[in-house]
């Protein structure tokens, strides 16, 4: 003799959809674990939602009224489950679901028991009734456990809207010489997804692909829209990645202009120098100056920077900034000689 799922539920065969509704709320409330601690209160609960998710599906509950349990999960011999020779129609039926993620979906991803005995101060509310708290005692549940929860914007209560998450925020962290040239990225994000059953998750990796391109600046925000963790209870996140410079041995950026830290030594400072710099693209610029050269002084070198973000075919300016290296000490024949050739 297989399961007798309305009985299960406490109703009578042939109950109305309606009547399937409420009987698993008020049989879901009362065994779940959270609130029922006597033992086999979890089978108990896990047996009601096999029950509902069979009853609340019109194909399973019409081979269920016609061939039982044994019909519905192809187990029957020769004769079935009460139909006679069912025994080439099975249905295979067996239940995969999560009963705490199908009463959360219930609810609409809330718990009941937060307000469970009191609303506006009614604390004598019917507790044959819970739902009367949330409004719901007349309004017919919410159908099939794979429908979605439905919005009811003219009541006085409504029920709970997926809420979208946050955004989740990665550093995506580039060399100068890739903002100089563009390149592409390959992101490996971990993720929670929804099974196809709609309350089930599954984890899985997933591979974002992001073109840097030419000139980008630092803080530039690239979105991968819903691509966040997914639950029957969310509107899964936006992923966004947010452009940051890696430190570089040579150069450091400002805007679209990099700045070059050209060392000379005193003499050179005074009397003319000349430096040999480096570039993004692997090149060397020799810059020869004859000005005394005074602490703090910059020299620009137009057009040797990084891509503007917004027209890539022109370019920032290179910056050299003058390091005097000062001597540490000096011999008292130099001292006299300095102060017969340096001005005052």
């Amino acid at each position: 003799m297989g399961k007798d799922y309305y009985k299960v539920l406490g109703i009578a065969k042939g109950a109305s959809e309606d009547e399937i509704k409420k009987a698993y709320r008020k049989q879901a409330l009362r065994y779940h674990p959270d609130k029922n601690k006597s033992a086999g209160a979890e089978d108990k609960f896990k047996e009601i939602a096999e029950a509902y998710d069979v009853l609340s599906d019109a194909k399973k509950k019409d081979i269920y009224d016609r061939f039982g349990e044994e019909g519905l999960k192809g187990s029957a011999g020769g004769g079935g489950g009460g139909g006679g020779g069912h025994c080439g129609q099975s249905y295979n039926y067996t239940f995969h679901g999560d009963p705490h993620a199908m009463f959360a979906e219930f609810f609409g991803g809330r718990s009941p028991f937060d307000h469970f005995f009191s609303q506006n101060g009614e604390d004598d509310m019917d507790i044959n009734d819970p739902f009367a708290a949330f409004g719901m005692g007349r309004m017919g549940g919410m159908g099939g456990f794979h429908r979605p929860f439905k919005h009811h914007p003219g009541g006085p209560h409504r029920a709970q809207e997926r809420k979208k998450d946050p955004p989740v925020v990665h550093e995506l962290k580039v060399s100068l010489e890739e903002v100089f040239s563009g390149c592409t990225k390959k992101m490996k994000i971990s993720r929670k997804r929804l099974n196809p059953d709609g309350c089930t998750i599954r984890n899985e990796d997933k591979i974002l692909t992001v073109d840097i391109k030419r000139g980008w600046k630092e803080g530039t925000k690239i979105t991968f829209p819903k691509e966040g963790d997914e639950t029957p209870s969310n509107i899964p996140a936006d992923v966004v990645f947010v452009v940051k410079d890696k430190p570089h041995p040579v150069f450091r950026r400002e805007g679209s202009d990099i700045i070059y830290p050209a060392k000379i030594s005193l003499r050179d400072a005074l009397c003319g120098c000349t430096v040999n710099a480096p570039t993004l693209d692997g090149r060397t610029i020799t810059v020869t100056s004859r000005d005394v050269v005074k602490p703090g002084m910059k020299k620009r070198i137009t057009g040797e920077g990084l891509p503007l973000s917004k027209c890539p075919e022109k370019r920032g300016d290179m910056i050299l900034d003058f390091l005097v290296k000062f001597p540490d000490k000096l011999g008292q024949n130099t001292r006299d000689a300095l102060k017969q050739v340096l001005p005052l």
